[in-house]
């Protein structure tokens, strides 16, 4: 949801599922009732049910604006700090998660813990990331070897060395490869090579004729100038030019985001021999041979036709442009771990700049931020922080309320007419294979290869990132691990994984306003459910569709299904496209179609879960809310969020989710029973007439 339900490494997307209803349809088995949830905490945490009414303006019609009827008083309220580029209910819920962290971490820099120790490891990486006094007297020195490394390449054959080493040393190229199951076969590890290396958010950012663009690139022009100064590089300006129209090239030759997320597009699986005698022009051998892979039987192709343009790009850019954009992302990549001018400095471009906050946060939290991350440590004190902040009872509710939703989407399939017979054997197939993973794993990562200090920051990073490439690569000979989590347990987030065709439910999430065990039933239902039914729609949306109960990626739908799919998802793409969140920026109904059906067809899933949970019976009035008002307030309360509109912009051209405003308003104008809780009419903004409305489960 939101920018969060986006793991790198696994598909998110959304699916929409309708069934034929008659005598045609398959045989489906009655889901059984939901289950009940047993309240285990004594009182909720905000307001009297679970949801702050405070934050209300019910000067707003909730049919103009329900984003603003449930959240305006906060919104017109709240200012975001200085070092906020947003602020909203899931930076909260990080915001504790961190503080819970950092407890962790005192108390471990606390005891001196054995050397060798994870404890030790953890301490010592924050404490060597804390030490800016040794960092500012080091100054760039950490990166001489690695600057002498690039300024000593006088041929194509070390350039494209250089590339293949480039993940390995924080730098860039333009490909880039990427480790994890083979789509058509998700027992096994697959290569993924991809055409990147930019150094702006999104291609628009070097193509789009606007002043907001032009803007920045002339900024990015001078950051790159004051980062190539700090290693004393000869012609900084115009070496910062040259690369400008480097990444500008590679820009231009890189697929529009919409299609860099189409599956169909994306696989294209090939022999080593078949992809050498695809793309000539480029020393594949000695690319693969740097990366640390001397042997490669096959791979995938992630953007065919771009590669052979990104091929020619390299051969006519003169070497030294190269050389230059190497050491300004070697800078750029390494300088958070570097002296606090550098520091501040590319902080300032892509914070300030881009995203529009003056402010970098306390260092205490840039640290949490590092050691606790999933390419950290932060599996270990995963380990810790759910030992200390997570209830047993409260990871069997989760199970409960999985289940529950499980029940609503077979009902949806038996249900809807638009699908047929023969694909609904299949989809309900798929979601009886639905496998959740809730709060932390039932297997821990192995940190005993890891060895960090704490008098050298620059050497820990070095090393973390050796540790997780060395792991990455070890996948190729290795089967695939189906108990790996691609999130640590503090992380407040969640995700789809289509290979493994699963639902990953962090610790970090399952606190309010997602999940109170105290809470009203509508509200956890408004909540946390409809984050599991987004997250189980990503296994039915326009990509997730793609792939079968066994996550191979395969058509598994009739060809009249698909149209009427597309249909539906088409439509809902076109409503989105229509929100503009900052004048002359719209939202990209396409690019955002799969996170889009994931809220729609999540938020109706919880709410078909929330009246077969209530079991016939008719929910409570409270504070004057019925049942229905309470789970689509719960929904809007969930997107309460501010941030700033160079955030908003970047977030339009790179993030595959839509606004919360729109997460919200978008969503529930879409709603019958919303239309009905709160009587929206004809005339209200949000009003849709009931053909218009898209709704797929």
């Amino acid at each position: 949801m939101s920018t969060y339900f986006k793991p790198a490494c696994v598909l998110v997307s959304l699916c929409l599922i309708g069934c034929d209803s008659g005598e045609n349809s398959p045989a489906v088995t009655a889901p059984e009732p939901a289950a009940t949830i047993a309240i285990i905490a004594a009182a909720p945490e905000l307001g009297a049910f679970g949801i702050d009414l405070d934050n209300q303006d019910t000067a707003v019609k909730p049919g103009d604006d329900f984003f603003r009827y449930a959240n305006g008083k906060w919104l017109d309220t709240y200012e975001l700090p200085a070092d906020r580029n947003r602020h909203g209910n899931f930076d909260v819920l990080t915001d504790r998660a961190d503080a819970r962290v950092r407890t962790v971490v005192d108390d471990l820099t606390n005891m001196e813990p054995p050397q060798g120790s994870i404890e030790q490891k953890i301490s010592d990486y924050y404490l060597s990331y804390m030490n800016t006094e040794a960092l500012n007297a080091l100054g760039i020195s950490p990166l001489r070897p690695g600057l002498a490394q690039l300024a000593e390449i006088d041929s194509m054959a070390q350039l494209v060395a250089a590339f293949g080493r480039s993940r390995l040393n924080g730098t860039a190229s333009p490909f880039s490869f990427g480790i994890g199951p083979d789509r058509s076969n998700p027992d096994v590890h697959q290569l993924s090579l991809s055409i990147g290396g930019i150094g702006l958010p999104d291609r628009d950012y070097y193509l789009l004729d606007t002043d907001r663009f032009e803007k920045i690139r002339q900024e990015y022009t001078s950051h790159i100038t004051r980062m190539l100064n700090f290693a004393n590089i000869a012609d900084a300006a115009t070496k910062a030019a040259a690369i400008l129209q480097l990444e500008t090239q590679i820009a231009e030759r890189m697929w529009p985001r919409a299609d860099r997320r189409n599956r169909d597009l994306t696989y294209n699986p090939m022999s080593y021999e078949q992809f050498v005698a695809a793309y000539p022009g480029f020393d594949w051998g000695v690319y693969f041979n740097a990366a640390g892979i001397p042997q490669l039987d096959a791979l995938n192709i992630s953007f065919p036709s771009a590669m052979s343009p990104v091929i020619e790009l390299i051969a006519a850019v003169p070497l030294d442009d190269w050389k230059s954009y190497m050491t300004y992302h070697y800078i750029s990549s390494n300088a958070s771990v570097l002296a606090e001018e550098i520091d501040n400095e590319n902080y300032y471009f892509y914070s300030t700049v881009l995203n529009g906050v003056p402010e970098q946060r306390p260092r205490w939290e840039r640290g949490i931020a590092r050691v606790g991350a999933s390419n950290g440590v932060g599996e270990a004190i995963g380990q810790v922080y759910v030992e200390r902040h997570f209830p047993a009872a409260a990871k069997e509710q989760m199970l409960v309320l999985v289940e529950n939703l499980r029940s609503a989407l077979a009902q949806s399939i038996a249900e809807i007419d638009w699908m047929g017979a023969d694909t609904k054997i299949e989809a309900n197939l798929k979601l009886n294979a639905f496998r959740p993973k809730i709060a932390y794993p039932d297997e821990w990562k192995d940190f005993t290869a890891l060895d960090l200090t704490r008098d050298d920051l620059f050497a820990n990073t070095q090393s973390v990132r050796e540790f997780n490439y060395a792991d990455e690569l070890a996948d190729l000979g290795r089967p695939t691990n189906r108990e790996e989590w691609g999130m640590t347990p503090q992380t407040v987030n969640a995700y789809y994984n289509a290979s493994f065709n699963e639902i990953v439910f962090p610790a970090g999430i399952l606190q309010p306003p997602f999940f109170d065990p105290a809470a009203d039933l509508a509200v956890n239902y408004g909540g946390i459910a409809a984050v599991i039914g987004h997250e189980m729609g990503h296994g039915f949306d326009d990509q997730g569709s793609k792939v079968d109960s066994l996550g191979v990626q395969r058509n598994w739908w009739t060809d009249a299904d698909r149209a009427n799919f597309d249909r539906l998802t088409t439509a809902l793409a076109a409503q989105y496209s229509q929100f503009e969140p900052v004048p002359g920026n719209f939202v990209d109904g396409n690019f955002t179609l799969g996170e889009n059906i994931g809220d729609v067809g999540g938020l109706s899933l919880a709410y078909r879960a929330y009246k077969m949970a209530l079991g016939g019976e008719e929910a409570p009035i409270l504070a004057g809310l019925t049942g229905d008002q309470r789970f689509f307030l719960s929904w809007a309360q969930v997107w309460q969020s501010k941030s700033r509109e160079e955030s908003t912009v970047q977030r339009l051209t790179s993030d595959p989710h839509s606004p919360p405003e729109f997460r919200v308003n978008g969503v529930v104008r879409n709603f019958d029973e919303w239309y009905e809780a709160f009587d929206v009419q004809p005339g209200d903004a949000l009003y849709l007439p009931p053909e218009a409305r898209i709704r797929i489960w």
